[in-house]
Order: C-alpha cells, then structure tokens, then sequence
C-alpha cells in the first residue's frame, strides 16, 4: 500500500458544498457542507472503503496511514481600484 493517500478537495459553488475524491481509494467521493465535516466523513470512509475493496492492501506495517487532504478553493473580491 502507498505510505500516504491523498484527498483533492474543492468547493463546488454551484451546489454549495465542499466534495472530495481519491484516486488512492475506489470509491470515494462525497460531499459535505463544511470543509471539517468534509474531513470527517473522509476519515470515515477510507478505512471502509480499503476494507471493502482492498483488503490486502491494510497488510502494511504502519500503525496508522497518513491521509493528506489538500483543498482548494477560489474566491473573489472587488478591486478597490477599479471603477
């Protein structure tokens, strides 16, 4: 198994939520209203989903595996000096 798994997350502003998905874990995609809760759900449904679709891959001699979560989102504001 890989020693890190790495979650995109962004901030869809059309539906107003946050989603995340993982090429390191089939499956996962999901979406939340905060980034925290985004978090949660995250670190909740890796280890179901590698138990689920991989169990072999949990055969690692690591006590815990690190999940980074990287998440962007663009936002604007107005030119102060524009007019």
């Amino acid at each position: 198994m890989k020693r890190t798994i790495l979650v995109r997350a962004w901030w869809d502003e059309e539906a107003k939520v946050w989603v995340a998905e993982s090429a390191d874990v089939q499956g996962l995609v999901t979406e939340a209203d905060t980034l925290e809760q985004l978090r949660d759900k995250v670190l909740v449904m890796i280890p179901e989903l590698l138990e689920l679709n991989a169990p072999d891959e949990l055969d690692t001699a690591l006590p815990e595996i690190p999940v980074h979560i990287m998440a962007e989102h663009c936002a604007w504001i107005a030119n102060p000096r524009f007019s």
